[in-house]
């Protein structure tokens, strides 16, 4: 087996241009009069460095080439048939690498395989591993014409937008291929903090500009009109946070899906999220927090913890700004004529809903003995409102809640709908199919949720695939003079540990 080297020429010329550089800089003068400005040198220094850096680059990844008659890659045969050069995109630019290439034995019309790109991981046959970190973590967070301005602002890599924009849905691929295993697997490798003492699961959705194929559109029933902005569907986000004893946050994590019918992969993955952390911790409460949409409160309402429900102390509570939103309403269906008076109503019951126990009734009472004095149109608005409270009554028990330092208000999932979707995905002109805004979501996700780091070591292994070389074992010569066929058997296969991982083979000293 032979193992391919690239020349270094280049790393030494970009060694000596460095020195000749450094050594001019060294020798102009620094007076007030004649002194250099700095921004030249700390420019071309960089450009130096990164010079010397795609070299050495290249060099080492042309380690990696491998020039043998015969490999195997995931059990199947492979045959070298040509080697030809090909730029690559490091995290210091392009780099070119002469590379040999194999196809499977037996076909003929089939797409090469190379190795080298197996045994780095080379991402879309292009893009090295932590040049596609980079790239993967700039899109979660900017477009990627803006991202593609942010790296040439920067220097080193200068990928286009297209090739930014790429990355994550490549990524998104392989991950909704292995997301139960992944996430079970970020699962098992997180702690419960000691202190933590409640846990609080929130469901909610935000409207975004979704791309619809024709056989996937929608129409209104007749005479109905259809729900939400025209071409806008609902995102579901999810948040599943651990609290202390005084109410203090301690950590989050955060979901993101693209619409689906009843959010059934959000679902999942909230459920998950709960049953993990009460396997480790069964003492905690569960508050089940969200507005008052009954969509959220199915499936709060039913959602399986993986404990019998008499070991698990449940609690529902219904956001307080959202109550407060409710309440609002139905002051200014009683006192629309007398704003100052109406402000000073809601401010009150506002009080008494959250600190006083009972709150909810108190507000209750003063809706029922308003209604008969108001108009037909009034009476409507308000018993909107008191029908909103009736209803959720039972989960408005506030003063009783803050007394045991349990949340009552869904700020985190609310911030996860802003963060997540809203500012990354609803700026002007952005319209989203189905699989590049999940591949975006499910980036942001991740980062949002400290789970980046260990998220991209399962991605990058993702695209490492071991290589094994089949070496040709001579028939040795003293053995030939026995055998009456030895041109049928000249050379027999040898597999060398199939098993090994790609990074045990060798490398050029």
């Amino acid at each position: 087996m032979n193992i391919v080297t690239q020349d270094d020429t280049d790393t030494k010329s970009a060694r000596s241009k460095l020195n000749q550089f450094l050594l001019q800089r060294s020798r102009q003068s620094h007076t007030d009069e004649q002194a250099p400005a700095f921004a030249s040198f700390e420019r071309e220094l960089h450009e130096h460095l990164m010079a010397l850096e795609r070299a050495l680059l290249g060099d080492e990844l042309a380690r990696y080439d491998v020039d043998n008659k015969e490999v195997e890659v995931c059990g199947e045969r492979y045959q070298r048939v040509m080697s030809s050069g090909k730029n690559y995109l490091t995290t210091a630019g392009e780099v070119r690498v002469e590379r040999h290439l194999y196809r499977r034995i037996g076909s003929h019309d089939e797409r090469c395989i190379c190795p080298l790109d197996y045994r780095v991981g080379i991402i879309g046959g292009y893009v090295t591993p932590r040049a596609a970190r980079q790239m993967s973590w700039v899109t979660a967070h900017l477009p990627p014409r803006t991202a593609a301005e942010l790296f040439a602002e920067i220097g080193g890599m200068t990928p286009s937008h297209t090739t930014i924009d790429q990355q994550p849905k490549m990524i998104s691929d392989h991950w909704e291929t292995n997301r139960l295993t992944w996430e079970s697997a970020l699962r098992q490798a997180e702690g419960i903090p000691a202190t933590a003492t409640t846990l609080a699961v929130s469901l909610d959705g935000v409207m975004a500009p979704i791309n619809q194929e024709d056989s996937t559109k929608k129409a209104a029933a007749p005479g109905k009109q259809a729900s939400g902005p025209q071409g806008y569907r609902e995102i579901g986000c999810g948040s599943v946070s651990l609290y202390d004893q005084t109410g203090e946050r301690l950590q989050t994590v955060r979901y993101g899906r693209m619409p689906e019918h009843k959010k059934a992969a959000l679902r999942q993955q909230l459920t998950a999220e709960c049953q993990h952390m009460l396997q480790q911790a069964p003492h905690l409460k569960v508050v089940k927090l969200a507005d008052g949409a009954r969509d959220n409160w199915d499936y709060l309402s039913t959602l399986d913890l993986g404990l019998p429900s008499a070991a698990i102390e449940q609690i529902e509570i219904v956001d307080f700004c959202h109550a407060a939103d409710h309440l609002k309403r139905g002051c200014e269906a009683i006192w629309f004529r007398h704003p100052e008076q109406c402000q000073a109503e809601f401010e009150s019951l506002r009080l008494a809903l959250k600190e006083e126990k009972g709150g909810v009734d108190k507000v209750r009472d003063t809706f029922k003995a308003q209604l008969a004095s108001l108009s037909i149109k009034g009476k409507e608005a308000l018993q909107t409102e008191l029908t909103y409270f009736d209803n959720q009554r039972h989960r408005m028990d506030y003063a009783s809640y803050l007394q045991q330092g349990l949340p009552i208000a869904s700020g985190v999932i609310e911030a996860t709908c802003k963060t997540l979707v809203t500012q990354r995905m609803k700026c002007s002109g952005m319209r989203w199919s189905s699989p590049g805004g999940q591949a975006v979501l499910t980036l942001r996700s991740l980062v949002q949720s400290g789970r980046w780091q260990q998220a991209w070591c399962l991605i990058e292994a993702e695209f490492r695939i071991p290589v094994s070389i089949v070496k040709e074992q001579l028939v040795p010569e003293s053995h030939k003079d026995t055998v009456s066929n030895v041109a049928s058997w000249a050379t027999v296969p040898f597999y060398i540990n199939s098993a090994r991982e790609y990074d045990s083979l060798p490398l050029v000293a």
